[in-house]
C-alpha cells in the first residue's frame, strides 16, 4: 500500500512540474538563457523522477510475483499441522482441552495430582509442540502447578475435655459447620464406638471436605430448622 501511495506522489509531482513550466512561460518574462536553464533543470528533475518511477514499477512487479508464488494462510497452517501429524479437528480439540485444564488449575480444583496428570498427558501430545501451545503447556501451566500449595488431605486433632463431634466440626480451622460432624465420625470409627461418647486425649483425623461434601453440608445447615421450644403445662 505504501508503494502505491509513493508511486501516486511521484506521478503528481511530474504533472505539477509540467504545469509549472507552462505557467512560468506564460506569466514571467524570462530571457532565453534563463528559460533554457529552467527547462534543463526541470528536464533533469523529470528524468530522475521517471527513473524512480520505473524502479518502483519493477519492485511492484516483483512483489506481485512473490505474492503469486506464496502459499495461502490456510495452506501454511495445514502444512504446520501435518508436521505434528494432526488435523484441524485434532488441534481444535487440543485447544478446548487446554482451555478446560487452564480453568481447573486457575480455580485450583483438587486433587492437584489429577491436574498434573492431565498436564503431563498434554505435554506428551505432539500438538503441544505447535507455537500456539508450546509455552503454555510446557512452561506456564507447570509453573502454576509448582506454585500451588495443596492443603493436606487431613489434619490431626487431640480431643480435650468438653469436646463433642458437633463442636469439633464447628471449629473454624476445621469445617466451620457443625453439621459436617459425620465426616469426623466416619474417619475415626476405629476409636469412636458411639458418636455421643468421645474422650480427652483421643487423636482424631479431620479429613478435608470435597467441594461436593461442602455443598452437601452447607445445604443441610441452610435448611435446618430448630425444633420449637417444649411447652410446659401450667
Amino acid at each position: 500500500m505504501k508503494v502505491y501511495k509513493y508511486l501516486y506522489a511521484i506521478t503528481l509531482v511530474l504533472l505539477l512540474s509540467v504545469t509549472a513550466i507552462a505557467q512560468d512561460y506564460r506569466t514571467e518574462d524570462m530571457t532565453k538563457e534563463e528559460w533554457q536553464k529552467e527547462i534543463n533543470r526541470l528536464t533533469e528533475s523529470k528524468a530522475a523522477l521517471t527513473s524512480e518511477l520505473n524502479t518502483l514499477k519493477t519492485e511492484i512487479a516483483g512483489l506481485k510475483s512473490t505474492k503469486d508464488k506464496m502459499q495461502s494462510y490456510d495452506d501454511c497452517i495445514n502444512e504446520l499441522y501435518a508436521l505434528v501429524g494432526a488435523s484441524k479437528a485434532d488441534v481444535d480439540n487440543f485447544r478446548n482441552q487446554l482451555n478446560d485444564l487452564t480453568k481447573k488449575i486457575d480455580n485450583r480444583e483438587v486433587p492437584k495430582a489429577d491436574r498434573q496428570a492431565e498436564l503431563d498427558a498434554m505435554k506428551k501430545n505432539k500438538v503441544s509442540a505447535l507455537p500456539e501451545f508450546f509455552d503454555k503447556v510446557h512452561n506456564q501451566l507447570q509453573r502454576k502447578l509448582d506454585a500451588w500449595e495443596e492443603a493436606p488431605k487431613e489434619i490431626n486433632y487431640t480431643v480435650v475435655r468438653g469436646d463433642h463431634l458437633w463442636g469439633i466440626a464447628k471449629k473454624k480451622e476445621h469445617y466451620d459447620n457443625p453439621f459436617a460432624w459425620p465426616m469426623i465420625y466416619r474417619a475415626n470409627r476405629d476409636q469412636i464406638k458411639n458418636p455421643d461418647l468421645i474422650y480427652p486425649k483421643q487423636l482424631f483425623k479431620i479429613p478435608n471436605l470435597t467441594e461436593e461434601e461442602m455443598s452437601k453440608y452447607d445445604k443441610i445447615r441452610r435448611n435446618y430448622k430448630p425444633a420449637p421450644p417444649t411447652q410446659t403445662a401450667n
